[in-house]
């Protein structure tokens, strides 16, 4: 097995011969995933049983849909049921912000490119935190923000219907630290669409912050945006990554498959 890097900042390419049988494999995977945020593995073709073994290797897998542990993305409502939902994922996001355990990775392979556009970038945001001042971590390290899946919607519907809002707010809002600190002491802004508000501060205050922040993490030298071939797969670190899918006609054959890894460290 062989792996380079992809930017300074994140991203590891595994290539060679890469034996999940063995235990010490598994766990130079799971420690690169750990400290680089994304592993990139080229036209590895894996099929849906076979990106399952793969997945399974990594850890528990959650069930979206009792039973189902794979989950097609598309716009296409045809092919997704929730084609109108993944509207969201053009906006930077963590996945599970408003669960209080987060998933521990995704693991997203591609069987369909779209003809224009349609990658998907990825910011680290544990090297953002380390890269602010030490006056900065001061300023955030204290701070208490809210999640919702209200805040994620408006991105999309910044107008919507009271019918809309209604049904947004029957899901569960979630309070967290802004900032998130591992177990072995890392610490990642949790930021993105979901942010919803900082508590105690006035909302023109909190807003300000946050997309100050979301600027912040989502430079350049902080990013990283994955071009997709048909049988490539990306496997990223959910606790510190923000990504989303650049820009594609929705009416394009674009199709992913998704599992999520479950999570061992709650949200603080």
């Amino acid at each position: 097995m062989k792996t380079t890097a992809i930017t300074p900042a994140l991203g590891v390419e595994v290539g060679g011969d890469v034996d999940l049988e063995n235990p010490e494999v598994v766990g130079r995977l799971t420690e690169a995933l750990k400290w680089r945020g994304v592993l990139l593995f080229r036209g590895l073709n894996l099929d849906d049983e076979g990106q399952l073994a793969f997945s399974r290797k990594l850890g528990q897998l959650v069930q979206p849909v009792p039973g189902q542990e794979i989950f097609t993305v598309s716009l296409d409502p045809a092919k997704s049921p929730s084609a109108e939902y993944l509207k969201g994922t053009f906006s930077w996001h963590i996945d599970d912000t408003t669960n209080d355990v987060p998933a521990k990775a995704t693991v997203l392979s591609c069987r369909h490119v779209a003809a224009v556009g349609g990658g998907t970038e990825f910011a680290n945001t544990y090297a953002a935190y380390e890269n602010l001042s030490e006056a900065e971590r001061k300023r955030y390290d204290g701070l208490r923000i809210v999640h919702s899946f209200e805040a994620a919607q408006r991105t999309v519907y910044p107008d919507p219907s009271d019918e809309q809002v209604a049904r947004w707010r029957q899901l569960p809002t979630h309070e967290t630290s802004l900032v998130w600190e591992r177990r072995d002491g890392r610490r990642s802004l949790v930021i993105g669409a979901t942010a919803d508000h900082i508590v105690g501060m006035e909302p023109d205050e909190s807003r300000a912050l946050i997309d100050e922040l979301q600027a912040w993490a989502t430079q350049e030298r902080f990013c990283y945006a994955h071009d997709w071939e048909i049988g490539d797969l990306v496997v990223w670190d959910n606790t510190g990554m923000l990504h989303r899918a650049l820009p594609y006609d929705p009416s394009s054959e674009r199709l992913m498959r998704r599992i999520t890894i479950v999570g061992d460290e709650a949200w603080q």
